[in-house]
């Protein structure tokens, strides 16, 4: 019997949280040998690795993989490559599914043979108790109000009418073929986002289920929180890679408003960053933006207040800037 589906885990150094995501993978209404669950250790330094052995061990569908660190792009690429089922989910090793979910997302996937099926999801952290709750339900974006429609669109039209700007892996189940030639780029920060787009580019039909089905965990550590200089440089200047990425890719598609709300959205946050920590250098960075000729911004479909933000952009980056540091120093 084939494979329905393949759910690809990276795992690093997350001990403290494998356990809670396996149990939830494996607490689904689908019979366990029509799924398998790819764990790859990415040279974790931490015992993640004897806990997703056990798993394996116990469990026959959930396969370990072990490799020297390649950062959570090559790790899913890894699973991708051993990829067997004719579906492919990814899932954070720290985060975890609602149970009993994927019964009813393979079937809506298959009845309208989607590519792309995009679901809901949830942010959740621990509390002083050390138990999970959830603290900011699903909250639209503030450059497009997200539409769940079931009706199947192809990717472009999805893109322009009815994505936001939230680009996670982990919020799509997708036909494995859809991966033969769009891998996740390694060796950058915000991978997710430079791989949605190109995704959803190439695909005929996806659709959206208003399910919550998966919980993100807010933890520290992330790398919107880094505070080391050099972490905190790669990660603005990725942020400015990711807006050639954007401009490269809206010049092959009719139709670019995704495109410009989310170069939007990057530039807003590269200048809060610029302001935040490299004020002394703001001349250099905002002259890079300049010359990607990003200016004017779109505003369209945006809430009032970043609207308004988006509006004195567009008068005066340097402006603009030079109140985000008074607002952060005062």
């Amino acid at each position: 019997m084939s494979l329905r589906l393949s759910i690809i885990v990276p795992v690093y150094n997350v001990a403290d949280y494998l356990a809670k995501c396996l149990d939830s993978l494996l607490a689904q209404d689908i019979p366990q040998n029509e799924y398998e669950i790819i764990v790859i250790n990415d040279g974790s330094t931490d015992n993640s690795a004897e806990i997703a052995k056990q798993y394996a061990d116990k469990h026959s569908n959930i396969i370990l993989i072990n490799q020297e660190n390649q950062g959570l792009s090559g790790a899913r690429n890894t699973g991708i490559a051993n990829a067997k089922g004719e579906y492919v989910q990814f899932v954070d090793s720290d985060d975890y599914l609602e149970e009993n979910v994927l019964g009813g997302l393979l079937k809506q996937i298959e009845e309208h043979k989607l590519d792309v099926l995009r679901f809901k999801y949830q942010n959740v952290r621990i509390n002083s108790d050390g138990n999970y709750e959830v603290f900011q339900p699903y909250k639209q974006s503030n450059f497009i109000f997200d539409d769940y429609s079931k009706e199947p669109v192809n990717g472009v039209d999805f893109l322009n009418n009815r994505f936001g700007t939230a680009c996670y892996a982990w919020a799509f189940i997708l036909r494995k073929e859809v991966l033969d030639d769009c891998i996740f780029k390694q060796g950058i920060y915000f991978e997710d986002t430079e791989w949605t787009p190109r995704m959803l580019m190439k695909v005929k039909r996806v659709a959206s289920t208003d399910t919550i089905v998966y919980n993100y965990l807010m933890r520290e550590g992330s790398i919107t929180k880094a505070i080391n200089k050099d972490k905190q440089r790669k990660v603005l200047e990725d942020k400015i890679k990711l807006v050639d990425s954007l401009l490269e890719h809206q010049q092959n598609i009719e139709g670019k408003s995704w495109f410009e709300r989310m170069i939007a959205a990057t530039v807003l946050s590269i200048i809060g960053c610029i302001a935040a920590d490299f004020y002394d250098e703001r001349k250099l960075y905002l002259s890079q933006l300049k010359d990607r000729k990003v200016f004017p911004l779109s505003y369209i479909n945006t809430t009032k207040q970043v609207k308004r933000k988006l509006q004195l952009i567009n008068i005066s980056p340097t402006l603009y800037c030079l109140m985000m540091y008074i607002k952060n120093y005062r």
